[in-house]
This record gives C-alpha cells, structure tokens and sequence, in this order.
C-alpha cells in the first residue's frame, strides 16, 4: 500500500501524456443479454489518492461470461450499463495528489475490490466481508462499478500492486483467480504431508491445486468431468493424481444427468459441474459416497498403506464448484476430523448430508473473494525452484488483441474447446 506524500512535494499528475481534465477512451460495454459494444467514456484525471491505469491485459472471468450471458450473475442482475473485467495488470499513466511510492511507467496488478476500510470487519483485516465492498464489474452496488475492460481507468493507489518486470502482464491479471486460491489455502491451514482433494479443475480449481502442493500437501487429486482439463492439472503438475467423472454420468442432455454448467466465485470459466438430478435424496446421497469412493481409491496405490482402523478420506476438500452433488462428495470424501473448503459459489440451498460432517467432526469453511493475498501472490509468481508453481503464462490459452473483439472473446470463454478442438482453460484481451 502505498503511503500518502503532501500535495506540494507532489505534483497533482505526472504522466508521460499530457491530459486534460477530461479525455476520452475506449471501453466495452455490456448493455443487455449478449449486446456488448464498443464506446467511448470520458474520464478524469486521476483524484487524490489515485492513480491512472492503461490496461493491458484483462482476463475473463466465469462470472463475466454470466453477465454477458444472461446480464446477471447468480442473484445480481445488472440494471444499467456495466463494462466487465476484474483481472487485470497495467501501466501507471498518472498519478494523482497524495499518493507516493509510484512513479509513471510502473507495471501493477489490480486489486479491483474497495472496501471502506473503516468498519469492524475491515480493520480486522477481513476486508474482503465489508458491507460496503465495491468490487469493478459487478452488479451489487448501484451505480455499478465499472469493470476493468476499459483503455484507462482511475483506481486507488493503496490497491495497485507493483509487478517485477520478469512477470507478464498476462500472468499479473491472474493474480486475482491466484488470491482465491492463496485465500483458500490460508483458511485451510494444511499441516505437512496432508492429503487434499480438489472438485472443479477450472482456472480457479487448478491453482487452488498448485497452492495445496505449494503448501505442503502431498497427494492432490483434481477432479472434473472434462478429461482435457484433467489431463492438463496432471500434466502441467498441478496436481499429482487426476479423476475424470465417467460419462454415464454427465453425457445425457435430458434433465437425468447430474452435470451441467457451473460456476465458481470468482468463477471458474466455462466447467462443467455437477448437479443434483437423481430420483430422491436418498440415492443422491448415495451417488455421492460412490463417487467420493472412486475418486479416493485413484491416489491410494501410492500412499503408505493406512491402518485398518484409520478413515481413508482425504485431510481436506477443497469445493471448487458450487454445486450440490459437489458439496455432497466433498463431506463423504473428507476423513473425520478433516475440512472442506467451500471456494465456489453456486447453489445457494443445498441438501447434504450434514451429518457426515457433524458426527465425524468435519469442518466446512466458507471463502469469499480474497484478503491480503496480492503480494504473497505476487512473491510466489516470482519464485524459483522447487516453489514456483505451473506457469501462469501457460494456463491463457487463447488471446485477443483490443477491446474491438471482446464479443468473440466472451463468447469462447463459455466454451470448453474452440473450433479446433483445443481446450479453452484462460481467455484474456490484451491491450
């Protein structure tokens, strides 16, 4: 965060440009259900305590793709105007009064949640459970934040997170999707050795798998109905052992599959996740268990032989998904006194079986968003060694060039493949 300077040691812009007070940019602008145009917005120069950001790379989230998709994510409908995007990197193009510690040219990743920062919660340093959060790209205040998917926007200086020039601007939007996991992991606490047990193997699901092997967990399963991007944890070593949901239980398109399109918050980009569709609770309960059964009996080959009186569930589970049939596995697959980890958001009533956590004394943890994780995350992409994790630079699959095509970047990032049968894992429009 950066310390504030008096206003006479420290001119009210300094830019390589020389602004207005008012200049114009470019900026994708969802309107409606899948009307996204491209406009121009005046913007000021940068306030007090701010600085001005060009954007230069903007990563697409699940939850845009919502928005795009339907103007609303989950129960946030939109109800004017809003521009999209909320990870993302940039330049420092201005500065305003009482801000020190930037200079113009410096590389940043946007921390794009504003918190008060004067109520309980956030002098606690839980900032990210403020009532009054404005989070860029989201519904939930009025008049909407507006997202990053803009040529330049105004942001505070103490959320601008300086980058070293070794990380890309590509792998510092990332930063966001990285806190979520980084977040989850320090709600988790894994201890040495632990096993861990991933469900949803999104952008989010993968690095939340990278985190609990960069943390010290020795087995980590991710699991997901799509083999590519199973395939794709193990082989980028994400993960050390992977469990693709069997066909049978996902191909159908009728309302008997238990999968369908999920989401994670931030969201997981485009996986398919499961959902609960069978006859009564009982025999989805019962689906549960048997799934949680399989995907466990995948890391058990390798594993010191247990003994005989000792669960072979999982130290913890980390949910990815949001969805039922999920949650359930995650309680069956967690061995007593374990944790689960709720990272996705999607069902908001569910049916589990409680009772497999409270009798055999399973945690469940709640995470939402992020809290002090920008540098940590911002440390560990600068590593070397055994401590770095799979290339963030690697996980963007696919990227457009200018706001003019984000239409056809949104409407890729719902996919799982593109035309060529590629797997799509991370869309990004670049500057």
């Amino acid at each position: 965060m950066a310390p504030s300077a008096d206003a006479e040691t420290f001119p009210r812009l300094l830019s390589t440009h020389s602004f207005p007070s008012k200049s114009v940019v470019s900026a994708s602008v969802l309107h409606g259900k899948l009307d996204l145009r491209l406009e121009t917005r005046s913007i000021e120069e940068p306030p007090a305590g701010e600085l001005q950001i060009q954007i230069k790379s903007t990563g697409i989230c699940g939850s845009d793709v919502s928005y795009y998709k339907k103007f609303a994510n989950g129960d946030l409908c939109a109800c004017a105007p809003l521009s999209l995007g909320h990870e993302s990197s940039g330049v420092v193009v201005g500065i305003g009064a009482q801000v020190n510690g930037f200079k113009v040219g410096d590389r940043v990743a946007l921390e794009v949640g504003i918190p008060c920062g004067q109520c309980t919660i956030c002098r606690k340093g839980r900032y990210n459970l403020c009532k009054k959060m404005r989070f860029r790209s989201s519904a939930k205040s009025v008049p909407h934040f507006q997202g990053t998917l803009q040529e330049r926007i105004n942001h505070p200086a103490i959320w601008c997170h300086k980058i070293p020039d070794n990380v890309s601007f590509d792998a510092a939007a990332l930063l966001e999707p990285l806190s979520v996991a980084i977040h989850s992991l320090n709600r988790a606490s894994p201890a040495p050795g632990s096993t861990a047990l991933v469900i949803g193997a999104g952008t989010v699901g993968l690095l939340v798998a990278a985190m609990a092997r960069q943390s010290g967990c020795t087995f980590v399963t991710i699991m997901d109905v799509d083999e590519g991007r199973v395939e794709y944890a193990i082989s980028k070593g994400f993960a050390t052992h992977g469990y693709v949901v069997p066909k049978p239980l996902h191909s159908s398109s009728s309302s008997s599959s238990i999968f369908t399109d999920g989401t994670s918050t931030p969201a997981s980009d485009g996986i398919m996740t499961p959902l609960s569709s069978y006859s009564s609770v009982s025999d989805r309960l019962e689906g549960a268990k048997a799934l949680a059964a399989d995907v466990l009996a995948v890391a058990r080959p390798d594993m010191v032989e247990l003994d005989e009186d000792e669960d072979d569930g999982v130290d913890i589970t980390f949910e990815c998904t949001g969805k039922e049939a999920c949650m359930q596995t995650s309680l069956y697959a967690t061995k007593p006194g374990g944790k689960v980890i709720m990272v996705g958001m999607g069902t908001p009533i569910q049916t589990v079986p409680l009772s497999a956590a409270h009798l055999r004394e399973v945690d469940i943890l709640g995470i939402f968003r992020y809290a002090n994780t920008y540098q940590t995350g911002i440390r560990i992409l600068g590593g070397k060694g055994a401590m770095r994790i799979p290339s963030l630079d690697d996980m963007v699959t696919h990227k457009f060039k200018g706001l003019g095509n984000a239409k056809e970047a949104f409407e890729l990032a719902g996919r799982t493949v593109d035309d060529e049968g590629k797997l799509v894992l991370k869309v990004v429009i670049e500057a």
